[in-house]
């Protein structure tokens, strides 16, 4: 941004905005026939939507885009050709330039150069999933005409964040981008360009967009004591059979409020009557709770050390005959159980067939186990699988590429809910990661102590991230700080099984 913009964009912002970034920023994706389809978005869009927009769009590298100076023709917004490092701000219509990638890191637009294999590299997908993990809720993304499913991934990114999702109806000049997001499940509207202008603008008015999820946002507004939200609470309860009393209360009321909007709803009141009449919307709030947010070999770095040092040991251990046991607890759609079953094959190499290994993975949602037992992925599911895997593991389908049956024999998948079902049982290696982290404080230390339970006396547990033991030092020793893995202590198990039952 030339110096003289950049000034003018800050002297027209209050400061409080321009350091927190809390307004909505609209992602939007397109590939071949996306000029047609983003010069109608902006036809339709006024210039004080309160919204940033960001426009990617699959250029040749090889000539002088003219896309900038083309759209500011027809857009009521200010049109900026984006620059590397480049701060975001509200109510004006950024446009990616010719030869590069983009992503989004604290508010700035990062620019590196386009990947030699750039057609393999799903470049709107990396986008899109940058703003989803910066942003949250306060991302909008919309797929537009393009001839490739770049942007499905994103777009699931963007949902499970809590964002809204876009992609556009038939009158995409080019069908597979859109059409993708759309039978993937990752879009919330199937819209027009015309009609996702007036949505934008009708959700720019709404509480839940213009003021953003940032410090006290509007789910604050509602007291956890809401008789509403009892209510809801209550028909999710006796609907799908899950208290959700013990999860964090923050995130139930966001998405909440998410499903209020979708849905037209301007009170929790509203929505909840609107819910108790409508099963199919329940069925809808229940899977945008279970957040199943997954990929294959997730955390590289955490993959290679199990590969190379937990595993390996645990492996060791056994006497032949005796099976390796593994939970994969919160495994969504596989994607992780079928990474530790490769990993182990790796490991064992041509003695594979002299070993048992059973992985045991386990989900809320019946739909995530489903999809988990037929093992088909895209293409884009499997970007972080290595051509040597793909190969060995995986055969072509008519959908993409599906886990070979013996892999696939490997892993047991099963509903399950951590906070009221029996655990497994003789269990060398646990897996539960990012689910804790919507969990209150005594759930938390229930889940904990409940794996300990499960767990061998030497056995691991991996958690994610973000994510701790807590108050269950006694439990678990911590083995690699990095990773979270921890080892199982050993302490009187009746008792604690006994306390278990009373948490």
């Amino acid at each position: 941004m030339k110096a003289s913009t950049a000034s003018k964009n800050k002297k027209a912002l209050p400061k409080k905005e321009i350091t927190k970034n809390n307004f909505p920023i609209v992602a939007i994706g397109a590939s071949a026939g996306g000029l047609e389809a983003v010069t109608q978005l902006l036809q339709n869009l006024p210039a004080d939507t309160g919204m940033s927009f960001i426009y990617f769009q699959h250029l040749n590298p090889d000539y002088k885009s003219v896309l900038a100076e083309i759209l500011s023709k027809t857009a009521q917004m200010k049109v900026l050709e984006a620059e590397n490092k480049m701060r975001i701000f509200p109510n004006i219509f950024y446009v990616i330039p010719p030869g590069k990638e983009m992503l989004v890191l604290q508010g700035h637009i990062i620019l590196t150069p386009r990947k030699k294999d750039h057609l393999a590299f799903m470049s709107i997908d990396a986008f899109f999933s940058s703003l989803a993990k910066q942003h949250n809720e306060r991302v909008i993304g919309i797929v537009l005409s393009g001839s490739n499913t770049d942007g499905t991934l994103g777009l699931k990114a963007i949902k499970q964040e809590g964002g809204f999702t876009f992609a556009q109806d038939d009158s995409a000049k080019f069908k597979s981008m859109p059409k993708s997001a759309a039978e993937s499940g990752a879009a919330d509207f199937i819209l027009s360009p015309k009609e996702i202008a007036r949505k934008l603008v009708n959700f720019s008015k709404h509480g839940y967009i213009k003021h953003g999820i940032v410090g006290k946002g509007v789910e604050d507004n509602i007291e956890n004591e809401n008789i509403d939200l009892k209510h809801i609470i209550r028909l999710l309860y006796t609907g799908v059979g899950v208290d959700f009393t013990h999860y964090k209360m923050n995130t139930i009321k966001r998405r909440i409020i998410r499903r209020m909007l979708l849905n037209k709803k301007k009170s929790l009141k509203g929505y909840a009557v609107f819910l108790s009449k409508n099963s199919d919307e329940l069925n809808l709030l229940y899977q945008d709770l279970l957040i199943n947010v997954t990929n294959f070999f997730r955390d590289k770095g955490a993959h290679l050390f199990l590969k190379t040092s937990i595993l390996p040991l645990l492996l060791k251990s056994k006497v032949p005959g005796e099976t390796l046991r593994v939970w994969v607890a919160a495994c969504a759609t596989g994607e992780e159980a079928y990474s530790m079953a490769m990993t182990i094959l790796e490991i064992l190499g041509n003695k594979s067939s002299n070993r048992s290994v059973q992985i045991f993975a386990t989900d809320l949602s019946e739909q995530a186990v489903s999809i988990a037992r037929i093992g088909e992925y895209s293409a884009q599911e499997l970007e972080a699988v290595s051509p040597e895997r793909l190969q060995r593991f995986f055969n072509k389908s008519e959908g993409g590429y599906r886990i070979i049956k013996s892999v696939r024999e490997m892993c047991v998948f099963a509903p399950h809910n951590v906070l009221s079902d029996p655990p497994f049982s003789r269990v060398d290696f646990i897996s539960c990661r990012n689910l804790l982290i919507y969990l209150e404080a005594a759930a938390q230390k229930k889940v904990i102590s409940m794996f300990h339970y499960a767990l061998n006396e030497g056995g691991y547990l991996m958690l994610g991230e973000a994510e701790t033991i807590g108050s269950c030092g006694n439990l678990f020793a911590q083995v690699n700080k990095k990773f979270k893995i921890f080892l199982r202590k050993k302490i009187q198990e009746y008792g604690l099984y006994l306390w278990l039952l009373r948490v």
